[in-house]
């Protein structure tokens, strides 16, 4: 086992740390999602948090924002990725960067490209954005663009991305997928290899927010298989590009099995600053999102907020909410999750278990593996 590997009483061993954080060290944050903003200037088909134009802008002044920052700072030292929305559509954002910096976060961005320009690349090299994460949904503007709802939206993520590459910006190409562009998945993967991204994540559709209106869009949970199956086949061969299914927890239960049978060394490579390549769901466990509202949630999927720092401080939430907790108790899961011996590596996705049946402790919905002690 990795280091994302938990045993089952991982939860009941707190142990001191030299940060002074009485946790296991495996659950310590290591990436938060911070949604500086839900104001956008897309309105994408899958968007977890219904962005727009005419969306909040959110509660944190700069200087409580600031203040955020430094508690999470004095708390750990974990990757900061600042969201949205759009969040360059937030007048102070470098300003935030540039603090987050100087408390030593690593300090990351999500932007779909529109907003980017030569003085926004000067900017994030200036505040020391360590890596930007942009959104392909397709490999033609045809199939981008009715993804995003937006005339111009891939033009404007192959803009951007060539604006990086000039300035010697890093970037990662996120992808998601539905039905809708399923079959559109190895030649986006290609273009984003060709436009020198860092890494590639391949995103499998969460149903919160807008994603709700597109249940029946959802990839089946066969395909679901089928296209795990090409990225674990794929991610063998490649040495140019990182890879990494995001949203499909099940994907480190195949590469498993797959290691199993066929009695091969598959070592899988991350970025040095992430969360880890060894784990499917880490939500509440290493990473979480706090909402322009303060909200602090298990991951970016997730609509249930475990309280919020407006209130309460961020370490109590993180140590002592009951949802955190829960989801640390890996021997409570339900179902054939909670049956699985892939539990420790998978885990399943909490996210879309809590959209599809209400319960974020219930199985995976879109996982057709039948457990060991089931058959």
């Amino acid at each position: 086992m990795d280091s994302l590997s938990f045993g089952e009483n991982c939860i009941y061993d707190a142990c001191k740390t030299d940060t002074g954080i009485r946790m296991p060290p495996e659950f310590i944050p290591k990436w938060i999602a911070w949604e500086t903003t839900q104001r956008c200037n897309l309105s994408c088909v899958h968007c977890r948090c219904s962005s727009g134009l005419c969306s909040s802008e959110g509660d944190f002044t700069t200087e409580e924002g600031k203040s955020l920052l430094a508690e999470i700072a004095d708390y750990s030292k974990p990757v900061v990725v600042l969201s949205g929305g759009e969040p360059l559509m937030r007048p102070d954002i470098f300003e935030l960067a540039e603090y987050g910096t100087s408390l030593g976060l690593r300090i990351c961005m999500a932007t779909n490209g529109a907003l980017v320009t030569e003085e926004v690349c000067r900017k994030m090299k200036e505040t020391d954005i360590k890596m930007v994460s942009l959104s392909l949904d397709g490999s033609c503007a045809e199939i981008h663009d009715d993804f995003r709802q937006c005339n111009g939206a891939f033009e404007g993520v192959i803009r951007a991305a060539e604006l990086f590459r000039q300035n010697g910006q890093k970037f990662l190409i996120n992808s998601s997928f539905t039905k809708r562009n399923q079959g559109d998945i190895g030649a986006t993967f290609r273009l984003a290899k060709s436009l020198g991204a860092t890494a590639w994540y391949m995103f499998m559709i969460v149903p919160t927010g807008r994603g709700e209106e597109i249940m029946s869009e959802l990839i089946t949970k066969e395909d679901y298989e089928d296209i795990l199956e090409w990225h674990y086949q794929q991610e063998k061969l490649e040495d140019t590009i990182l890879m990494r299914p995001t949203c499909a927890p099940h994907y480190y239960r195949l590469v498993a099995q797959r290691v199993k049978e066929e009695g091969i060394e598959f070592e899988r490579r991350s970025l040095s600053f992430s969360t880890g390549g060894g784990k499917g769901c880490i939500a509440a466990q290493s990473i979480c999102l706090i909402d322009c509202f303060g909200n602090v949630k298990p991951c970016s999927y997730f609509l249930r907020s475990a309280g919020n720092v407006k209130t309460t401080p961020f370490r109590e939430i993180w140590e002592n909410s009951k949802m955190f907790n829960d989801l640390r108790n890996f021997k409570e899961y339900k179902g054939k999750c909670g049956k699985c011996e892939y539990i420790n590596i998978c885990g399943g996705c909490r996210a879309r278990a809590d959209a599809v049946y209400g319960d974020y402790m219930a199985e995976e919905p879109f996982c057709n593996y039948i457990p060991v002690k089931l058959r």
